[in-house]
């Protein structure tokens, strides 16, 4: 069930998800938001264009999968769940607190629109490869999308997945790399450089789509369009993002994968989204 938005409507809920992303993290004083304002974007378009979904029936049986691999940066899935009306935006402020069924990570047991729980990094895209193996075994249409880090991906496992993929011909399954080029020590290539990426995936009998704008609906549209049309292999998409998007102080600093805004700095972020918001109704 699309929403069939246009680009600047799309730009509007994705600033919106960005201040729940931050309001979340703020009242929890803890959680990640440099990642998953990098891949704020790319979450808005998932859930308002690209996946068949229907907020009031979560469960239903040919509904499109998404597998949150990177499961640190489930403030970002949340805010856009919470937008999606999946639930109350007014639940973000719960995230992490005792008793909120908003957990740190991703949980398919409590958290309404989640189809996998998450977080152990690289195992995400092994479920996400098994939802897209059952789908062709069950002459299923729904397809199934998975989102890793870039720092993720240096682990073994999803790897292992990816040559999976690419020999059963999982043309269901779209990955997706958050390249946003920081991890929690730095550099991704000063830690232990997982590129060239889009090569890796070619090995493994991918179709890739590389440096793509994670920030241009054009660009994302453009991506995901050519992903459906591909057929006979699994597709990853390389989306070069900005750690900490949309957040002056954040954006491309490392210092912000896993850090809680204080008072000071959450009004600060929270000015920062305002000032685009009011820059996008002008249009």
């Amino acid at each position: 069930m699309e929403v069939n938005m246009n680009k600047t409507e799309l730009q509007k809920t994705a600033n919106e998800v960005r201040k729940g992303i931050v309001t979340a993290v703020h009242s929890a004083k803890a959680g990640h938001p440099g990642g998953s304002l990098s891949a704020a974007d790319i979450f808005t378009y998932l859930y308002f264009e690209e996946m068949n979904i229907d907020p009031k029936d979560p469960k239903k049986a040919d509904r499109d999968r998404f597998v949150l691999s990177k499961g640190h940066t489930a403030p970002g899935l949340y805010s856009a769940l919470a937008q999606r009306g999946y639930f109350p935006v007014e639940d973000l402020k719960t995230l992490r607190h005792l008793g909120s069924y908003l957990q740190g990570h991703p949980d398919m047991k409590h958290i309404p629109g989640v189809d996998m729980s998450s977080g152990s990094l690289g195992q995400g895209i092994s479920a996400a490869v098994g939802m897209a193996l059952s789908a062709k075994l069950s002459n299923e249409s729904y397809r199934v999308y998975t989102l890793l880090g870039d720092g993720e991906i240096q682990e073994g496992q999803v790897w292992e997945a990816s040559m999976f993929a690419g020999h059963r011909k999982l043309d269901n399954l779209v990955v997706m790399v958050d390249n946003n080029g920081l991890q929690i020590d730095g550099k991704i290539d000063d830690v232990c450089s997982p590129y060239p990426i889009g090569d890796k995936f070619k090995a493994f009998n991918f179709h890739v789509i590389e440096n793509v704008d994670a920030h241009d609906f054009d660009a994302i549209k453009a991506a995901f369009d050519e992903a459906r049309q591909t057929k006979g292999q699994p597709t990853a998409i390389i989306f070069k993002s900005t750690k900490g998007k949309g957040v002056s102080f954040m954006e491309n600093q490392a210092g912000w994968h896993g850090k809680a805004p204080n008072d000071e700095e959450y009004a600060t972020a929270m000015a920062d989204l305002e000032k685009v918001g009011e820059a996008l109704c002008q249009k």
